[in-house]
Formats: structure tokens, sequence, C-alpha cells
């Protein structure tokens, strides 16, 4: 395991304008439009979704996760996903636990506190960092997903199983829901601005801390997540963890990929928090992202 080590980017010298690597200019089939951006709250749990509780443990703590069945709650057989359709949201991904591990050791070595900050879960499913987040005092926590069923049949349940548990429901006050796709969602979430920096009469908008895990798997969709993380990011104040595997063999995405891109803009470092080989041919990691 590899803990907070600088990283050198890909260099850049002689590479044409734009991405620089050949397999991100490759075509991807067209998906369809994605679903309108919405608000899910509370109120709207699914009750004829049948919903069951398993503890997780994660190195002594342990949070609680929901399983529900991707028939019964999209009409589809059991799938990691269908683009442009479901993301995923229903599997519980293990970069999601690896992002727990990693900012609980944050915590733990006082290079991070999530007591009153505005905290940003994107492609959230289950919603684990975002829980660890409520349980670790922040004053928000917005969790997003591309399908509104899955926070309808899972996230919320979740949130609200794991708060119970540990008898916190006040914090659920400031957990909020959004579904959309990462093109447009800015326009809906309460801490987002249209333009990638912004600060009005003298404060910055934003949120303070931005989680995520196993989002980096679609090129086609990073350039709005990266879009979407300035509209999102408390410019110079913010950071992000994104968790992920170095490669996602047959699809192109994966850390590496996604961090030369950043790279190439210029604007954003990244720091290595966690390393995490399993024995399988992919390696998973933890980042952490800021301004320069």
């Amino acid at each position: 395991m590899t803990t907070n080590g600088s990283f050198q980017l890909f260099s850049s010298s002689g590479d044409k304008p734009s991405l620089g690597l050949g397999f991100l200019e490759s075509w991807e089939p067209p998906l369809p439009p994605p679903p309108p951006s919405i608000e899910v709250f509370f109120s709207e749990v699914s009750p004829s979704v049948k919903y069951t509780v398993e503890p997780v443990n994660l190195d002594g703590l342990t949070l609680l996760k929901g399983r529900v069945s991707t028939k019964e709650v999209l009409g589809l057989p059991n799938s990691d996903l269908v683009p442009g359709i479901y993301e995923g949201g229903l599997k519980l991904w293990e970069g999601s636990l690896d992002l727990v591990k990693a900012l609980r050791s944050e915590i733990q070595n006082g290079y991070l506190s999530l007591k009153g900050e505005r905290v940003l879960e994107l492609g959230c499913g289950h919603g684990l960092p975002g829980i660890f987040a409520c349980l670790e005092g922040a004053a928000e926590t917005h969790f997003q997903d591309f399908n509104a069923e899955v926070l309808r049949c899972l996230t919320i349940p979740n949130v609200n199983a794991n708060l119970a548990e540990r008898s916190q429901p006040d914090t659920a006050t400031g957990a909020r829901f959004f579904a959309g796709d990462w093109g447009e969602i800015h326009q809906l979430l309460p801490h987002a601005h249209e333009s990638e920096i912004n600060s009005e009469h003298g404060q910055a908008t934003g949120y303070d801390v931005i989680l995520m895990a196993e989002t980096i798997y679609s090129i086609s969709a990073q350039r709005n997540l990266y879009g979407l993380i300035k509209k999102c990011m408390i410019h110079p104040h913010e950071v992000v963890y994104m968790a992920g595997k170095k490669h996602y063999f047959g699809v192109g995405g994966g850390t590496r990929q996604f961090l030369s891109m950043l790279e190439k803009e210029g604007v954003m470092s990244a720091t290595l928090v966690t390393e995490v080989a399993d024995g399988s041919s992919n390696v998973r990691e933890v980042w952490k992202l800021s301004y320069k």
C-alpha cells in the first residue's frame, strides 16, 4: 500500500491539442438523452421495493448497506450497468469502500476534517462515503446519482438505516438527494454555479469536499464529470477525493487516464492517498485533487 505520495503525470510534450491520448478519441456509440435533473426527497422512498440490510466492516468501522433487486427497481436483468440508462448505482463497488477507509485514515492522521463542511458525493449509489461524512459531522451532505430510482430505493434507505443505527437522525437534516446527468445537474445542485470559478461579493460558492468512487470508467462521460467538479469547487480551498481502478479494461477509462486529462489543463494537482492491490490484475487507487 502506498500513501500520500506525489505523482508526476504523463508528459504532454509533442501532443496534439486534444486530450492527447489516442484511445480517448475512439468512437463510442451515441447514448439516449439523459433523464431530467430532479431533487428526490426523503418522503419518496419506495415502499414497494424489497430492501434488506446487511453490515459492512471497514477495518473496525461498521456501516450498513442495503440490497435491492435491479429487476424490481429498474425492470432490468441483474447487470453492472446499461450506458445511458442505468449507471450501476445498485451495486456496491469496491472503490466506495476504499474511499471510506481513505477518508477515515485522512481524518485520523489530521489531514482532513469533515465537521461543518459542505460535502457532495457524485455517482453515489449506496452512498457510503457520503454517509460517513454525515456521521463525521458534515453540515450538509448532498448525494447525486444518475438514476432517481437508485436514490429512492437504496441511497435514502441506506442513509436512514445508518443514522438510525447510531441514534443520529438529526444528522439527516443536512442530507439532500439529486438525480441527473453530470452535464446538467449543476443547474440543480444548491452550491454549484454556472461558471467553473465564481465569487460573488467576495464570498466563494461551492462545496468544501467532493467525493466520488468508480465514476471514471466511461471516457465519454469524463469531460462532463470534470466540468461539473470545477463548477462545484470552492476555489482554492476545496478538495476532491476520487477512488477508482487504475484501468477499466474493456471500457478505456481509469484513474491514470483521468489524471492525464487534468494534467493537460494544468490547473489541478493530484496526490496519491492510497493504493490497493488485492491480488487481481487491476489496482485500485484513491487520489486527492485540488487546485494548484
